[in-house]
């Protein structure tokens, strides 16, 4: 039971000795409570549906279901849940499909205790949390604002760039389905081809880069 103004959390990874790692951290904050723990993303769904946490702490590689697909199921049921990425990923295309998932931050494993209750209280405050060094790499990465759609991902054929501007305005399969006369197999099949035609292995990922690119406009 905890008391009322203290800050919930969830931790996840699939790692127990990084669990009760950063539960111990989390421990040495009175305003701050563990009130569950998940070892895969799928358990993570569930812990968060009973826990109803304020933060989950969230790992990405994770076995039964991936840390984003898990961030996308808790945001979907709980929207006002504050999903932190804790990994040790740093590439551009993780962060940014971690943040199109509704992450609210993202540090790397190795962070120190003070940053991690720095990063759980802001992200409880509803304040986007990022390592300084990957603060910057994200202003330099939008600095320049979004190219054009006409000259964007020319790889791709014309339905295919239709069906990528709904993906990017948030529609799932069925409404991009509807709104193109398609059904969602076939919307289906061609999300995996515009996958692999622009290297990239999540559906978050595509989601940044189109919307980077000014799609997604279409609703």
């Amino acid at each position: 039971m905890t008391t009322e103004g203290t800050i919930r959390v969830v931790i996840v990874d699939d790692h127990q000795l990084v669990r009760q790692g950063l539960e111990a951290v989390l421990a040495s904050d009175a305003g701050v409570a563990v009130v569950g723990q998940a070892a895969d993303g799928r358990a993570a769904v569930e812990v968060v549906a009973d826990a109803e946490p304020d933060v989950v702490l969230m790992d990405l590689q994770l076995p039964e279901l991936s840390g984003l697909e898990a961030t996308r199921q808790i945001l979907a049921a709980r929207p006002g849940t504050a999903v932190l990425v804790l990994t040790m990923f740093e590439d551009d295309g993780t962060v940014h499909a971690a943040i199109a998932a509704g992450a609210v931050g993202y540090l790397l494993k190795g962070a120190d205790g003070e940053d991690i209750l720095a990063a759980v209280h802001s992200a409880a405050a509803g304040q986007a949390v990022f390592g300084a060094a990957l603060a910057q790499r994200l202003r330099t990465l939008f600095a320049d604002g979004p190219t054009s759609r006409a000259a964007a991902f020319p790889e791709l054929t014309e339905r295919e760039r239709l069906i990528l501007d709904r993906l990017a305005a948030g529609l799932t399969n069925v409404e991009i389905g509807h709104a193109l006369f398609l059904s969602p197999k076939t919307v289906a099949n061609n999300v995996s081809v515009i996958l692999t035609k622009l290297h990239l292995s999540e559906r978050g990922q595509a989601i940044v880069l189109a919307r980077d690119a000014g799609l997604g406009r279409s609703g």
